[in-house]
């Protein structure tokens, strides 16, 4: 599956508006045009941020998708109230599942899962190889195909996403430049939690 982590600035004291429009207006919707809602989460140390993850089968179904929503009536009638919302929202990395996502039943999550991201940056590409980290929900690697849907943007960068349920504790390997850690908190409508 094609993945991607998309990470939003929010206006201040914005992010409940957007979550509130997102899970009521983008998930099904999206859904029903061949893309997987896989998980919306609140960032736990930064206020300002919304993280999502969209999945979708391959690069022509992300296309389809993707132009099919954006040119539709939802995102005509919606958008506009969601980009309000945002100062930016273009931080996305396009990825490829090396361990897959586990979705579970969406509006089961408990309200206080959190869920660690360990996204990890090099000069060189990863290799396909998983990481030893036994608490590893998912491992994800930079999808290398063109991005052929250019009005949404994706970052140009080497990267290796771990989820996991506590912070990660594997060793970081030596071509690794930069690290980010996330502590995300799924919405209620999350699948992933």
């Amino acid at each position: 599956m094609i993945v991607e982590l998309r990470r939003y600035t929010l206006r201040d004291g914005r992010r409940d508006e957007l979550i509130d429009l997102f899970d009521r207006e983008f998930v099904e919707t999206q859904e029903a045009l061949g893309m997987a809602v896989l998980g919306q989460f609140r960032d736990l140390d930064r206020p300002d941020q919304f993280v999502w993850l969209r999945g979708f089968t391959d690069m022509s179904s992300r296309r389809a998708g993707l132009t099919a929503f954006y040119s539709g009536r939802v995102w005509a009638k919606h958008g506009p109230a969601a980009n309000a919302t945002m100062l930016d929202s273009d931080d996305v990395l396009l990825l490829r599942e090396i361990v897959p996502l586990p979705v579970f039943d969406r509006g089961a999550a408990h309200p206080a899962t959190v869920l660690h991201a360990t996204i990890w940056y090099s000069a060189c590409p990863f290799p396909d190889s998983v990481p030893s980290a036994d608490e590893t929900l998912a491992v994800l690697r930079t999808e290398y195909a063109e991005n052929d849907f250019p009005q949404l943007p994706v970052r140009d960068e080497h990267a290796l996403v771990l989820l996991s349920r506590s912070p990660l504790q594997a060793d970081v390997p030596t071509q690794v430049v930069k690290t980010d850690n996330l502590r995300l908190c799924p919405t209620r409508r999350s699948t992933l939690h």
